[in-house]
């Protein structure tokens, strides 16, 4: 299963995103721009995903990916969701899962970064390699690609 991201076209969710990241957490940036798609208030996408940043603030899965996810689950499942719904959606969000991870490797926050912000010494660690410009944006806009392209 192969996903390709091209450099050359920009998907206008990522921008948004990318946008939004100057401001809010991964996660936030992520569901916050599909907001609109998923008649969903921009105010409570940000609530939803706000403590989901940071790999869920100890490092574990990347922000950009529990975003994802909450927009495959928003676009995949109605309220009364079925066996077979949750079967298809758990195949939508294994199918996310290899296409990001044979983008960058992992969906865990620590190892994308190399550095565990979750504790005092990653936050210095993470801060002196500049993760969070330099690393951080590259998660975002895979995350929002995979979006706009595959689901």
């Amino acid at each position: 299963m192969k996903y390709k991201d091209d450099k050359k076209k920009t998907e206008m969710k990522s921008i948004l995103a990318l946008e939004k990241f100057k401001t809010y957490n991964c996660c936030q940036s992520v569901l916050s721009s599909f907001a609109g798609d998923l008649q969903l208030e921009e105010a409570i996408a940000l609530k939803i995903s706000g403590g989901f940043g940071g790999g869920m603030a100890c490092g574990e899965t990347c922000g950009a990916v529990t975003g994802a996810y909450m927009v495959i689950g928003m676009k995949q499942v109605t309220a009364a969701s079925t066996g077979t719904q949750k079967t298809a959606i758990k195949e939508k969000i294994r199918e996310f899962n290899l296409y990001f991870i044979e983008k960058h490797g992992s969906l865990i926050c620590k190892e994308l970064l190399g550095a565990n912000i979750s504790t005092p010494e990653g936050q210095a660690l993470a801060r002196e390699k500049d993760v969070f410009n330099k690393l951080c944006p590259r998660f975002i806009e895979t995350a929002c690609n995979i979006l706009e392209q595959k689901f």
